[in-house]
């Protein structure tokens, strides 16, 4: 079966928002971390990763979201993530990673912070 994953990149001031749809798994999370390298070099103070469309994600794309959030906090940066579906969210539940990461329903909580 044919993994459908796409990732959409859009800069908003000094945030960068990168949703991902379709599954994330040992055949896409390397074009998640080519994306995560790139903000990783740019002037963005904020990385949000929205979750919202992904199908599926593995422990492959689970260990990418992690690392992507240590590099955040060496480089003095905000990540945030926006809660997945279902399957999505126990993975994050059960691995004990959802408890270290700041997590919201949509990226416009971070962006609109008044």
């Amino acid at each position: 079966m044919q993994s459908h994953f796409r990732l959409e990149v859009r800069n908003q001031g000094k945030a960068t928002v990168i949703a991902v749809s379709g599954e994330l798994d040992l055949a896409s999370s390397p074009a998640l971390q080519e994306e995560l390298d790139r903000v990783a070099a740019s002037e963005s103070q904020l990385l949000i990763i929205d979750l919202r469309e992904l199908d599926f994600m593995d422990s492959t794309g689970l260990s990418v979201l992690v690392r992507a959030h240590q590099r955040a906090e060496e480089q003095g940066r905000q990540l945030a993530m926006v809660k997945g579906p279902q399957q999505v969210q126990r993975l994050l539940s059960l691995t004990g990673v959802g408890d270290r990461l700041t997590l919201v329903d949509t990226p416009e909580e971070l962006l609109t912070e008044e």
